[in-house]
Order: structure tokens, then sequence, then C-alpha cells
């Protein structure tokens, strides 16, 4: 499915994992149960950057702990950090429900590192909800 191919190819993960304000590179692409991807968030606004890894730049290490293809995604992500405020493992669970109109996707977040806010997190994963709801919508062959 195109929402699979959506977490399955490096280069659709850099236009739509981005959240607002920011924008996305893969350095390491390994998309597998056990596999890992290492992805840079840069912002775009200098003026408004509060890097965690360096002043305007953000690096991930996201294990691949599960796949179950068009059902669920867990992974758990390393922030690349001198911060011990973004240290530690986060879990991230992508599920996905067939609905009448389309497919919900739903995303949970464990062990969130305490110097992000609930409120940045929560905006952050909206953005990024959004943005992947947009690219779903173009690259559907029905969109």
């Amino acid at each position: 499915s195109v929402l699979y191919e959506a977490f399955a190819r490096p280069g659709a993960i850099e236009r739509w994992m981005p959240p607002e304000g920011m924008s996305g590179e893969m350095l390491e692409f390994d998309f597998r149960p056990g596999g890992h991807y290492r992805m840079r968030l840069r912002y775009l606004d200098p003026q408004q950057a509060q890097g965690k890894t360096t002043a305007d730049t953000d690096e991930a290490l996201v294990r691949i702990t599960e796949i179950v293809p068009n059902e669920r995604i867990v992974t758990s992500v390393t922030f690349e950090s001198d911060d011990s405020r973004f240290a530690g493992e986060m879990k991230g669970t992508w599920s996905f429900t067939p609905t009448a109109d389309g497919t919900l996707v739903e995303v949970r977040a464990e062990n969130v590192p305490e110097g992000i806010s609930p409120e940045d997190h929560d905006a952050g994963l909206r953005s990024t909800l959004a943005n992947l709801a947009r690219f779903v919508e173009q690259e559907s062959p029905l969109g």
C-alpha cells in the first residue's frame, strides 16, 4: 500500500516525517525488523532552532523492532545529544486500521525524553501525521 511504502522508502520518510519548520535528510536506511535508519532533522529557521544534536539539527537513530505490513510498525528512537534531558530510548508504535474511507493512522510514543515538552511533542506528532496524510493523498493512484 502507499501508506506502507511511505515508511519503507527513505526518500518518502524524508518528505513526510519532519514536522513543520524542519527538513529531513536520511543518513542510513535498512527497513526491516532488526534494521534501523538514521535521520537528521534540520530547523529551517536558525533563529528558532533548539537542536538536540547541534544548534540547528536533531539527529536520531531509529531501530525497527517490529513490522507487521499494513498493520503496525514499532520503533525505538534514540536522539544523539550531549544533553541528558534527551537521553534514553523512546518507543514509537505506528498502527494502521482500515476504515470505510481510508486508513486510520495512530502513533503512540512511550518514554519520551524529559527535554521534550508534552506540548511540543504533541504539536510535532500532529504536524508529522498531517504531512503523512498529504503524502499518501499525493502518492495514491486515486489521489
